[in-house]
């Protein structure tokens, strides 16, 4: 591990020069005030020095990437300006958003009216070849075009409610082909056009595009309790691979350099190979406590020695869904939390087929209620899982991860974007939005 301290006038001036130097994955273990000493002390001014530290392995080659230090500088004046000024991030996000949906939206409707065109056409036409049959029997005209009149007035409801059926058809087929269940799309479309408020393309698909907000609802993140003197425990589970690990550094590195709480990392993974060394060379890093659970009561002891910590998040095995004597050891380990304030996370990642999802969702529900992090969405570009899920189980969103990043590729999820991202409007997770 490389360790440097820098100092500089300001905090942000030396994480700046911190991040220059050693890399974007660089992580701030101190931060502290210099103050000057001396007889001349009160001519100098006051400094901030910060010591930073990055693991050895890969440093050469970050020094390689000259071309790259322009765009971290970017990226951290960015973070930097977005502290200073969240609203500004607000604003640029909801014109970006607005933007795209916008963009979008015209999509759609072109396509659509596309569609109302031919319609018409094929409105005129027939209307055409009517009026020349009125014209060869002139005896019978007024009779005629009393029935024609009748008939177009007919035939117009039937064109408008044919192009209804059309733009919910393509929208459904456009959530499907994100991978939203079939009965979901049709109920969301449903919901919309039984309101009867409807009276144009923009209308319908900005009614489904809030319409999915609202289903995803609101997320739900780890925060402390007031009032509440004990930690604050984060216990996640989850299938095998879907990064539960990784997901634990992150949120971690969050909570220590973001919030700066006292942290201290529990797992009871000793069934996977390197497992504990894995989340000990994170820790180490951080300089985060690691505790290695090997049985259910070494967990009291485990949480009575950090009870001064903030949080204490909690590693576990993952578990097979076809497995179910597994998840009876995971249930006994998770009621010796009884007596504190627990989070409890399912960890999933997005690339798993919605049929499996399903299974694995219900045997977990046996164990807890859970909030639903979802990871590797740099992986796939369809996310209708994501809706599935939540509506399959009724459980609050949280977090989601689209990287190896830590703690970059983590972020409390948007519904925003996971509605534009089932609509095709792109620019999802992990794709440099």
């Amino acid at each position: 591990m490389i360790i440097k301290k820098f100092r500089a006038n300001t905090e942000t001036e030396a994480i700046m020069l911190a991040k220059t130097d050693l890399g974007k994955d660089a992580i701030v273990m101190n931060i502290k005030t210099i103050k000057p000493k001396g007889i001349f002390s009160i001519f100098r001014k006051t400094l901030v020095e910060v010591t930073a530290a990055i693991d050895e392995v890969g440093v050469n080659e970050k020094k390689q990437e000259n071309r790259a230090e322009s765009r971290v500088s970017t990226q951290i004046n960015a973070q930097i300006d977005e502290k200073l000024h969240p609203e500004r991030r607000q604003e640029s996000d909801e014109s970006k958003e607005a933007k795209e949906l916008e963009e979008k939206l015209n999509n759609l409707a072109m396509l659509l009216e596309q569609q109302i065109e031919s319609q018409k056409n094929d409105t005129v036409k027939k209307k055409t070849e009517s009026s020349e049959k009125r014209e060869a029997n002139n005896a019978e005209k007024m009779d005629i075009k009393q029935d024609l009149n009748e008939g177009d007035k007919a035939e117009e409801v039937k064109s408008r409610n044919s192009l209804k059926d059309k733009s919910v058809d393509l929208i459904v087929d456009q959530l499907c082909n994100n991978e939203v269940n079939y009965k979901y799309a049709k109920q969301i479309m449903e919901e919309i056009t039984s309101a009867g408020s409807i009276r144009t393309l923009d209308d319908m698909l900005a009614c489904v595009y809030q319409k999915i907000i609202l289903k995803l609802g609101q997320t739900k993140t780890i925060a402390l309790e007031k009032g509440n003197k004990k930690p604050k425990i984060a216990f996640f589970m989850g299938p095998t691979g879907v990064g539960k690990t990784t997901t634990i550094a992150k949120l971690s590195s969050k909570l220590l350099l973001e919030e700066k709480m006292k942290i201290a990392i529990f797992t009871s993974d000793t069934y996977r190979i390197a497992a504990v060394e894995q989340i000990k060379t994170y820790a180490n890093i951080l300089s985060i406590p690691v505790e290695v659970i090997y049985e259910p009561k070494d967990m009291e002891k485990a949480l009575d020695k950090y009870k001064e910590y903030h949080y204490i998040l909690i590693d576990t095995a993952g578990r097979s869904h076809k497995n179910k004597e597994q998840f009876k050891d995971l249930k006994v380990l998770y009621d010796t939390l009884k007596k504190y304030s627990v989070s409890t996370y399912l960890v999933l990642s997005a690339t798993t087929k919605y049929n499996d999802l399903k299974k694995i969702s219900s045997l977990y529900g046996d164990i807890s209620d859970y909030s639903l992090i979802f990871t590797k969405l740099d992986e796939t570009d369809a996310v209708g899982n994501i809706l599935n899920i939540k509506l399959d189980t009724g459980m609050p969103l949280s977090y989601v991860s689209y990287g190896q990043n830590v703690p970059d590729d983590m972020e409390v999820m948007n519904p925003q974007i996971i509605a534009k991202q089932v609509l095709g409007g792109g620019g999802g997770y992990g794709s440099g939005r």
